[in-house]
């Protein structure tokens, strides 16, 4: 197993750079700041389709520059993992147990998957902004034109526990490394507009569409195939893009924007569309490894533990924000709520808590700061502290550092998550 793992971890870093903002990630300052739009950080904008209006003047154009780039990882409960596997590839790989020793080895070998099934996974992520995006144009009549640009990747590779049988003097089992992946180059067009200025603030209107080209793959390799094309397959799955699919997607925003607060709303994904994961499950014409994964497949999914053919429905999120702030927002409180769950490309669920203190500064020598906290209240339920820092009012770096521990097996702890991204933008 650990050598699938390995080939995963490899082959991920190597794309991950490849891979805008999905809905279930942070990304740049958003990654401290949630769904707040804050006018000192253009990348903010894409939080809210309603944002592009305040991020410039009338008859004015603002564009970024490069990235943000941001890569993050995220495990299950894996401590002592490699214990754990290095145990189980000995009892399945030996050969010669007796009857007694066959029914011992396959009660711990059982007990091993189970928890291994229930616990370990190894999930990578990563987008980019294409350079120069978004670029905002307010117009004269005060309504403002965004369009972006930009590529993101999601893997996730999970262990598919499945039952020991004894055969003569051997132990079998289907136990495979179940791999899913997702990449989507997205291109928005938004508008947003102020509607109207009652009492002392105004009320903003914006809409996105979003067209989709995404891939949707998955791959299982059963843990004690021992070809030698096992690890070429495997790395080429996750470097390919196939099963590519063209969808449209629409977001709806609203801002009340006052001077010293400021309220948010945002419904993304209005229309959920839906795409199609690559099918598992039809072994004509194929031999090696790949004949020992099918069969594998269509055994599992016979009993339940798999899906041959799934879909992706990119389902709708609300999410509420507020913040309190000096009148430029250099200064600001903010808090944002996702108030639904939504999954991810490869199933994991999402719903973001978000608090932040920040503040961007007009001295080009004194950096920007800002500090938060975020949890996700479903899914695997992580939470996080985060950081911030605007450098000569250009340059970002932010990190999500998490909060939940799991052993390396050398003694030591690493954090079960974490989010890293950094930027180049103008000032504004």
């Amino acid at each position: 197993m650990k050598k699938y793992l390995a080939t995963f971890s490899m082959a991920i870093l190597s794309s991950s750079v490849m891979a805008s903002i999905p809905i279930y990630q942070p990304i740049g300052s958003s990654t401290v700041l949630g769904g707040y739009a804050n006018r000192q950080s253009l990348i903010t904008s894409l939080a809210n389709p309603a944002a592009p209006y305040l991020m410039t003047n009338i008859e004015s154009f603002r564009v970024g520059f490069l990235g943000p780039l941001s890569l993050g990882y995220e495990t299950g409960e894996i401590s002592d993992l490699n214990d754990k596997v290095d145990e189980l590839e000995g009892i399945l790989d030996r050969k010669d147990y007796s009857a007694g020793e066959a029914a011992a080895a396959k009660e711990r070998a059982e007990a091993i998957i189970n928890e291994i099934g229930d616990t370990a996974y190894v999930k990578f992520s990563g987008s980019v902004q294409v350079p120069f995006m978004p670029i905002i144009y307010k117009t004269r009549n005060r309504g403002a034109f965004m369009l972006d640009a930009s590529a993101s990747l999601v893997s996730r590779a999970s262990v598919l526990a499945d039952d020991i049988s004894v055969v003569g003097s051997d132990l079998s089992s289907d136990t495979s490394l179940y791999v899913k992946r997702a990449t989507d180059y997205r291109f928005g067009l938004g508008y947003s507009q102020v509607v109207g200025r009652p009492v002392s603030g105004a009320l903003i209107l914006g809409g996105r569409v979003n067209v989709h080209n995404i891939a949707l793959n998955k791959k299982l390799s059963v843990l004690t195939d021992e070809s030698d094309d096992a690890d070429d397959g495997f790395g080429d799955f996750l470097l390919e893009r196939k099963n590519v699919e063209t969808g449209v997607s629409l977001d709806l925003g609203a801002i009340w924007a006052a001077p010293n607060y400021q309220l948010g709303a945002s419904l993304a994904n209005v229309n959920e569309p839906e795409f199609d994961f690559g099918e598992l499950g039809n072994c004509s014409g194929l031999s090696g490894s790949d004949l020992i994964s099918c069969n594998a497949s269509v055994r599992l999914s016979d009993e339940g533990k798999l899906e041959l053919k799934e879909t992706y429905k990119m389902k709708s999120q609300l999410t509420l924000d507020a913040a309190v702030m000096s009148t430029n927002q250099n200064w600001s409180l903010a808090g944002s709520y996702d108030v639904n769950s939504v999954a991810d490309p490869v199933g994991d669920k999402y719903q973001w808590k978000v608090i932040s203190l920040s503040y961007f500064s007009d001295n080009l020598l004194f950096p920007g700061i800002r500090v938060g906290y975020r949890k996700n209240h479903a899914g695997s339920k992580l939470s996080y502290a985060t950081v911030g820092a605007t450098l000569f009012r250009r340059l970002d770096f932010d990190l999500a550092y998490g909060l939940e521990k799991f052993s390396d097996g050398d003694g030591g702890t690493l954090p079960r998550s974490l989010y890293f991204s950094v930027g180049y933008g103008f000032a504004f």
